[in-house]
């Protein structure tokens, strides 16, 4: 009797889960009112010269994210006026979940940062984002490379790794809205191995003449191929695209 009665609650926080999945995803990619995105700074490793910078941040640093979604949205035809709203909320003290190694650590740890985006998300007199971006900031001086960023579409959550200098904001804003992008649906378009943008999908004029060099990056490749083996990141949003295929795993698009 009790195992059924283990197996019938399971089955019940599963169809939860699947709901709320469901719930999630119809709420973020309906694109009939503005989407909210709060960015949380954190300060990864409790240094001050990172304390400084967090304290020196306004809304404007994050700004060029919210201009590039909306710029893409209209682009591929959706029709409200503001797609996505970004705001900076206060920094957060405690630092995400570690990410474990394997399926199940992967499991257990998507199911610690919902709950820890949602202890850390409240700020008072704030209205709740509906996607949560944490941002752990890094000396640079200290810390030459940054671990890898990711972002969960259950959940709608994304832990992303910058560098706590203000020259490279635009680069660390390059791989925020990669990640909200992944809340969002999208799929990465680049080799895991090499890295290299995937053809046709990851690249922003897959139609160009010559191919090669590129001119502009897709979001979700995160690189712009200059040669059929060499590429290189993109300096700001400003030559960013959204290609069709991500636009598409987004619902901007019903069809390519």
């Amino acid at each position: 009797m009790w195992r059924n009665v283990r197996i019938a609650i399971l089955l019940f926080i599963m169809a939860l889960a699947a709901y709320s999945n469901w719930y999630d995803r119809l709420q973020t990619t309906d694109w009939d009112e503005t989407l909210w995105i709060g960015v949380f700074p954190i300060n990864a490793a409790g240094d001050s010269a990172t304390a400084s910078y967090i304290s020196s941040l306004t809304v404007d640093r994050v700004s060029d994210i919210e201009e590039f979604i909306n710029r893409e949205a209209r682009r591929h035809g959706v029709g409200i006026e503001r797609p996505v709203r970004i705001e900076l909320y206060p920094e957060v003290k405690e630092r995400p979940p570690e990410r474990g190694a394997g399926l199940l650590g992967t499991i257990s740890w998507s199911l610690k940062m919902r709950f820890y985006a949602r202890r850390n998300s409240r700020a008072p007199g704030r209205p709740p984002p509906t996607i949560r971006i944490f941002v752990q900031y890094h000396d640079p001086s200290f810390t030459q490379t940054v671990p890898h960023s990711v972002g969960l579409q259950k959940g709608l959550v994304g832990v992303v790794h910058a560098f706590a200098d203000r020259s490279l904001a635009p680069t660390n804003n390059v791989v925020i809205a990669h990640e909200i992008l992944h809340t969002l649906g999208a799929s990465d378009k680049y080799d895991p191995a090499t890295l290299a943008p995937l053809y046709p999908i990851g690249y922003a004029e897959p139609d160009l003449e010559p191919r090669y060099p590129q001119r502009l990056t897709e979001i979700m490749a995160g690189r712009y191929a200059t040669g059929p083996r060499s590429f290189e990141m993109p300096e700001s949003l400003t030559d960013v695209r959204v290609g069709n295929a991500t636009a598409l795993e987004i619902r901007w698009k019903k069809s390519l």
